[in-house]
């Protein structure tokens, strides 16, 4: 509860550079699991992209195995076949010709014991499905471009870098796990990764402005390095950015739990599975990944490179603390905040620039 009011109240000091390490270490294995899961299993692609014709009856009670046994000898038996919701039976194959369409709905129909108008039936032919697919990806190529622009002119083209990196790592942990559970992908989806991105990119450039005005006040000091300056700057934007992640997550989960669960809508699960998974991991991009990466390059400038050299040499010199090397700075191993300078005091023992001195023992009269 401590921490909690410590947080609200804005007097948090925590060391992000400390955690970087671990947290890119994180997201490098979640990135590697999430390649391997689409190299091996692949995406569940909707019908939508793939093309063919889908069959949706509500079956209370049927099973997979049910469905597939009643269509034994026809052209679906081969076909995807799943429960969607709690009694719907939905079943997907490749198969155009009107007649098939017609007689595997008439199947169904008697096999749920439901009427033949009951039988929800969509068919995509495979063109339509490539269409789709070229303007999903077509849209994410210009979204970067444009962001990219965008963020390196009103900004500077590091932290363009840095933003379009961790939008890439967002997008590629939420199809990723999309790809280790099977969840399928439909125009929703679709739509939802590419407002994932747009939220990960306003909680990124939320911490870019403010590491930017915080350096414009503490640069010309020449007294903290840009990992401290943007260690600083995370820890005033912390509670914004947890406050608007909670304000966002607190409806998708509203969609999802009563859009889904209770209302069966299937396309606004769909939705906020994506918004939910955008929306977590958009946040810890941001503070974890996007900040780290520019952090990285910036210390990497001859100006920061001489400020840190600066504050580790009084750091070790005054201080009697060990040496800093420049990759240890780079890396933000340097303290979070500098040690201010000391000289000897009249009894030999230091004492930091600034504070009173010691009082005087007054001598006594003989």
């Amino acid at each position: 509860m401590n921490m909690l009011r410590t947080l609200y109240r804005g007097e948090h000091a925590f060391d992000f550079p400390a955690m970087w390490r671990k947290a890119l270490t994180v997201s490098a294995a979640l990135v590697l699991i999430s390649l391997g899961a689409l190299v091996v299993r692949g995406l569940n692609l909707g019908i939508e992209f793939e093309g063919g014709t889908s069959w949706e009856v509500s079956a209370p009670g049927a099973s997979v195995a049910d469905a597939r046994d009643a269509l034994s000898g026809t052209d679906a038996e081969a076909g995807k076949i799943q429960t969607v919701g709690t009694d719907s039976i939905r079943v997907r194959a490749d198969v155009e010709d009107l007649a098939t369409v017609e007689e595997i709905s008439e199947i169904l129909a008697e096999f749920a014991d439901a009427e033949l108008g009951d039988v929800s039936v969509t068919t995509v032919g495979p063109s339509w499905g490539d269409q789709i697919t070229d303007k999903a990806r077509n849209a994410l190529i210009w979204f970067f471009i444009i962001v990219a622009a965008y963020i390196a002119i009103r900004l500077e083209w590091k932290m363009a870098v840095g933003a379009l990196v961790a939008v890439a790592h967002d997008i590629l942990l939420s199809v990723g796990l999309y790809a280790v559970f099977q969840f399928e992908v439909t125009p929703a989806t679709v739509i939802a990764f590419l407002t994932i991105m747009g939220y990960s990119l306003y909680d990124t450039i939320v911490v870019y402005d403010k590491v930017r005005e915080v350096g414009g006040r503490l640069t010309s000091t020449g007294r903290y390095t840009y990992t401290e300056m943007m260690n600083l700057s995370l820890n005033q934007v912390l509670m914004r950015s947890i406050n608007t992640s909670i304000t966002s997550v607190l409806p998708v989960l509203s969609m999802l739990v009563i859009g889904s669960f209770f209302l069966g809508a299937l396309t606004l699960q769909e939705f906020a599975i994506a918004l939910l998974i955008g929306i977590l991991v958009g946040t810890y991009s941001s503070i974890f990944v996007a900040s780290a990466l520019v952090a990285y390059m910036k210390e990497r400038e001859a100006e920061h490179v001489a400020v840190a050299r600066k504050v580790a040499l009084r750091s070790s010199g005054d201080t009697g603390t060990r040496q800093v090397s420049e990759e240890d700075v780079a890396l933000g191993g340097i303290p979070t905040r500098p040690t201010r300078p000391t000289r000897p005091t009249s009894d030999g023992a230091p004492r930091p620039i600034g504070q009173p001195p010691r009082p005087r023992k007054k001598k006594k009269k003989r």
